[in-house]
């Protein structure tokens, strides 16, 4: 596996935007009573990173992986989101991942799943303050019902921490079909439908 998709072009900051705290509410569309975390130390800390944008910076609650590096998430939707961008924040140490692999629509995941490709990968960089974003393949998350994410390895630690998960992006209610959610054109505009609008900001791994 390719590891040299290891710098941000774009690193925003995103500290004072309002604007930021209302895309990164996706947390709130979480169906958090099914969310679960696997190889996380403590029993449901793996929910707790999962807040608002203001709150990002509190570090009161942090998931640390158990018996080894790995931790894997499985975040189910109250409806459908379109995934454009997710940040984590992790600590200035070894600990902080160093990976991310996104998967998408497969309920329930466990580790022995994770052989399969993912929909989208990162090597990350360490991130103490929610500045680093990495920006989603648009395309391939504009229906998205649960989201699975695995952090496979990190900087050197025996065990991983992250302090906060956030999710940019937009959310439809499920089962719902009117004019907010579709635009029709009487006349398509091929600049519309460039399939290489969504670059990622983050090199993925190849």
């Amino acid at each position: 596996m390719a590891h040299g998709g290891h710098n941000c072009s774009h690193a925003h900051d995103h500290d004072e935007s309002p604007e930021m705290g209302i895309q990164y509410s996706l947390y709130e569309k979480i169906d958090f009573e099914n969310l679960n975390c696997l190889n996380e130390s403590i029993e449901n800390s793996g929910r707790g990173i999962f807040k608002s944008w203001e709150e990002r910076l509190n570090f009161d609650k942090v998931v640390e992986s158990d018996a080894d590096e790995e931790l894997l998430f499985n975040i189910p939707f109250t409806g459908n989101i379109k995934l454009k961008g997710v940040i984590v924040i992790g600590e200035d140490s070894e600990a902080h991942p160093a990976r991310l692999r996104i998967f998408k629509n497969r309920p329930n995941m466990t580790f022995d799943d994770t052989s399969i490709a993912p929909d989208q990968q990162f090597e990350m960089q360490r991130d103490t303050s929610g500045t680093l974003e990495y920006s989603t393949k648009v395309v391939k998350f504009s229906s998205v019902t649960h989201l699975t994410l695995h952090f496979p390895t990190n900087f050197g630690s025996d065990n991983t921490k992250i302090y906060y998960i956030g999710l940019r992006g937009e959310f439809t209610t499920a089962h719902r079909h009117g004019v907010t959610i579709c635009t029709y054109e009487t006349t398509p505009n091929t600049s519309d439908h460039k399939t290489n609008a969504f670059d990622s900001v983050s090199k993925e791994i190849q």
